[in-house]
């Protein structure tokens, strides 16, 4: 049995007060928070086996080196890579994304040339695009969604063409949950001769990826959403494309020889690793997929479900209350606005209480303006969540809505 009990246990923040009451942290597409044995990890590697990698003979260098390997093949086998050379350490998703965006668009992209974006990405896979395409000469085409929150996938062979070189779309839409049906666009890609780049960073928690399966040729994702620490983030790249891209960032640590006659360049992953790695955070990333594993990711996904199903319900029945995104198989995304109320006045009602949500646009502007909103409320889920809590949520809004009203 699923015990969630037993899993709050692990998380010591879920503990505190707020305001005088329980927090109910129901913010987890913006970050999620940490078990202890990610936050006693972090402790004990900068206790006791603090030293840089790649660069030193002596113990410490050695035992951390040796670690952040590891965690590199902890991170290929939890989303399904062939190798650890396809597994790229970045400061995060965004940063994964540009390096992509100016890697591959360098290799790849010439004027005429088109790309194809969703009209649900967030806005780090918006707008690496837009820049290097202004430079490039490059057309953006958009792949909308319908009212639903669904990804028109039938849109899709409209769009693409013979100077299409990639496709950019998320796993799952960080304001509709929405998951779209990736295997019918990367085929309809690759057939176009794009590669495909998926944003995995809500996916990979709701549910996980195997990239092999998927057939993409880039994946990303943040740590800090994966219960793991900020500023680490994971590139995946089908190896052949990566030993054909240039190097993003130029430093140490991604060079075989350097001199004023010219540079080598290493060897994958190392090549787009320039600078001191944060191996401390790879490290954590690794302990934090260990942890999931050993929970197990099929029973997350489910219990997961079933929370998602009992708010869905539950905020569909307040009067007035509109949710954002409603299709089937989607992820613990919830998104609403109550009528004649602005979401960051229901936002600020439910913190007083406890209740931690997310308000605005979510770095989701065109899914604003696709609603015709300024911003909505955001509710997120997560496998330390109880249905207690989602109780607690949908009676702080209706609670909101009696007082603004």
């Amino acid at each position: 049995m699923f015990d969630v009990g037993k899993i709050r246990e692990d998380f010591p923040i879920l503990s505190r007060k707020v305001y005088g009451k329980p927090l109910v942290y129901l913010d987890n597409a913006a970050t999620g928070q940490k078990p202890r044995r990610v936050i006693d990890c972090e402790r004990r590697l900068y206790e006791e086996f603090n030293g840089n990698v790649h660069r030193g003979v002596h113990f410490l260098a050695e035992q951390s080196t040796e670690m952040y390997e590891q965690a590199r093949e902890r991170v290929r086998a939890f989303i399904g890579a062939s190798s650890r050379e396809e597994i790229i350490f970045t400061a995060g998703a965004t940063s994964a994304v540009n390096t992509v965006a100016y890697s591959y668009g360098e290799l790849a992209f010439r004027p005429g040339d088109n790309i194809v974006v969703s009209e649900m990405e967030h806005h780090s896979n918006i707008v690496p695009w837009q820049i290097v395409c202004g430079r490039k000469g490059v057309e953006i085409r958009v792949l909308p969604f319908d009212d639903k929150g669904r990804l028109m996938e039938e849109r899709l062979p409209e769009l693409l063409d013979s100077r299409t070189k990639l496709v950019a779309v998320t796993q799952a839409s960080n304001v509709l949950g929405t998951m779209p049906h990736l295997d019918g666009i990367i085929k309809a890609a690759h057939e176009a001769g794009a590669v495909v780049l998926v944003d995995g960073c809500q996916g990979v928690v709701h549910g996980g990826v195997d990239v092999s399966k998927l057939g993409c040729d880039f994946y990303v994702f943040s740590g800090h959403k994966l219960y793991a620490p900020n500023g680490i983030g994971v590139l995946y790249g089908r190896r052949e494309l990566l030993e054909a891209m240039p190097p993003f960032l130029g430093g140490g640590d991604m060079v075989h020889k350097v001199s004023f006659a010219g540079t080598t360049f290493g060897d994958l992953p190392l090549k787009f690793e320039a600078g001191t790695a944060n191996y401390i955070g790879a490290i954590c990333l690794g302990e934090a997929m260990e942890y999931l594993k050993g929970i197990g990711l099929d029973a997350i996904a489910a219990y997961e479900n079933g929370l998602l199903k009992q708010a869905m319900e539950r905020l569909g029945a307040i009067k007035g209350l509109t949710i954002y995104g409603t299709t089937q198989g989607k992820c613990g995304i919830v998104s609403f606005n109550v009528e004649g109320i602005h979401p960051l006045d229901v936002g600020m009602i439910l913190d007083k209480l406890g209740i931690a949500i997310r308000t605005g646009a979510h770095c989701a502007d065109p899914v604003m303006a696709h609603y015709g909103v300024q911003g909505m409320a955001r509710a997120s889920l997560a496998f330390y969540n109880t249905p207690e809590e989602i109780d607690a949520l949908a009676d702080g809004i209706e609670r909101a809505a009696r007082m603004l009203r």
